[in-house]
């Protein structure tokens, strides 16, 4: 392997997708890679795939294929979700030389030592309840931001979700280490560390022996220490489900001048009838309930919810029923996924089935939804002086920030205002 010298990658998914690549990625560089970017010519190219999409494996084909044209000498490695629970689908891919699940992913460096081209596609990968221990993370970029891994895995068994199946049991890194990481990020000038997991509420320190479990201190805890430490500004929760998002949570983000007044808190739907049916451990009243209280104790507060639409047995009333209860609620902006088949989880039982294209005319209707909330979320501040991020880079002279409570700004390029913090007349 002394011929490989530099190596590309390319994400797919989420922001731990994203935190997980650039781990992996800074680990190859100690190792004397040198890193390219992806369109450019390479000698490995690793491709960190999601299983959230229905399109992860066309969506693979693709990018293998234009890696086969431009550079077909080079090794081509697959990982991440769609690596583990379909790995033998992804070696029959043309061109795929190593397939790696989530056991093996961090070990990439020594697999890497180990190949060739030409070989038969190696796969790397073992049952998911074999997967354990807890690998931290966090991507930098541009250092004004960065998603830090804290959390991992999925205890719940919600009937659309493989999630489980490709990510292995919740588990979590130590407060000690989540410190750390902060203390090293804000070394390197980062300023905002977005806390980053599978299910991220669910976070329950490790570093216990399994009679202490019990005495496990939890993601309020690891919140607390977090407002306490000195070097980072800002920090933000990525997503957090409505049941684990406790009154505790809420007061200490009210109260602090280092977290942000904003939550992203997953929804679904607003009929309870079909939260049954996704196996959702909530109600839209306890939804409703987290709302009013973070509205009471921060007015400017941003909030976001996911919703799937097309859910089997989701007719006509009950999506009237999710538009009308989020149209009633005081919320910032919606991200809407269309509802796809997946493999291995129980809503393939679940009919009726709902027809494509009435899927897609509901996705429009509440991305147009979430227009209108957000354009009414950024009004309500016009005139005022808010806090804004501005981010380190230049798009065609201009330069882009969030305001504290999520409100995106865009401003002429100023070399002095990148990764700094600036008040900003909206």
């Amino acid at each position: 392997m002394q011929q490989v010298k530099s190596v590309a990658f390319h994400t797919l998914g989420c922001k731990l997708n994203y935190s997980e690549t650039s781990t992996l990625s800074r680990m190859l560089e100690n190792e004397g890679f040198e890193k390219k970017e992806f369109d450019g010519i390479a000698d490995v190219y690793v491709i960190n795939t999601c299983s959230v999409t229905d399109n992860a494996d066309k969506e693979c084909r693709q990018i293998v294929r234009r890696i086969q044209r431009k550079s077909p000498e080079s090794l081509v490695v697959v990982t991440g979700c769609y690596a583990q629970l379909k790995p033998k689908e992804i070696a029959g891919i043309p061109g795929v030389d190593l397939v790696l699940g989530a056991a093996e992913k961090f070990n990439l460096a020594a697999h890497l030592k180990e190949l060739a081209k030409g070989d038969a596609a190696k796969i790397c990968s073992c049952d998911i309840e074999e997967v354990g221990g807890f690998h931290s993370s966090f991507s930098i970029t541009d250092r004004t931001r960065t998603f830090l891994k804290v959390q991992d895995g999925c205890d719940y068994n919600c009937s659309f979700c493989t999630i489980p199946m490709a990510r292995g049991r919740s588990r979590s890194d130590s407060i000690e280490n989540v410190l750390n990481n902060a203390q090293q990020l804000a070394q390197n000038g980062v300023k905002e560390i977005v806390l980053t997991g599978v299910n991220l509420g669910d976070f329950k320190e490790t570093g216990f022996a399994n009679d202490d479990k019990k005495n496990r201190r939890d993601f309020f805890d690891l919140i607390r220490e977090l407002d306490n430490t000195s070097g980072i500004e800002r920090f933000r929760i990525s997503s957090i489900e409505p049941n684990l998002l406790s009154n505790e949570i809420v007061a200490l983000v009210a109260e602090s001048k280092k977290f942000m007044p904003h939550f992203h808190i997953p929804l679904q739907s607003g009929s309870n009838k079909i939260l049954g049916s996704m196996r959702r451990r909530y109600k839209r009243e306890i939804y409703e309930s987290r709302v009013k209280l973070i509205k009471t104790l921060m007015p400017h507060c941003a909030i976001g919810a996911d919703v799937i639409v097309g859910f089997p047995g989701e007719g006509d009333d009950e999506f009237k029923e999710t538009f009308n209860f989020l149209h009633s609620l005081d919320i910032s902006y919606l991200h809407v996924f269309t509802y796809s088949e997946r493999d291995n989880t129980n809503a393939l039982e679940i009919k009726p089935i709902v027809p494509m294209n009435i899927r897609h005319q509901r996705n429009k209707t509440l991305r147009n939804l979430s227009y209108m909330k957000m354009q009414y979320f950024t009004k309500l501040f016009a005139g005022q002086t808010r806090k804004v991020l501005f981010e380190g880079h230049s798009k065609n002279g201009m330069m882009e920030g969030y305001t504290d409570n999520y409100i995106r700004v865009a401003a002429p390029y100023r070399e002095e205002w990148a990764n700094n913090i600036v008040d900003w007349k909206l």
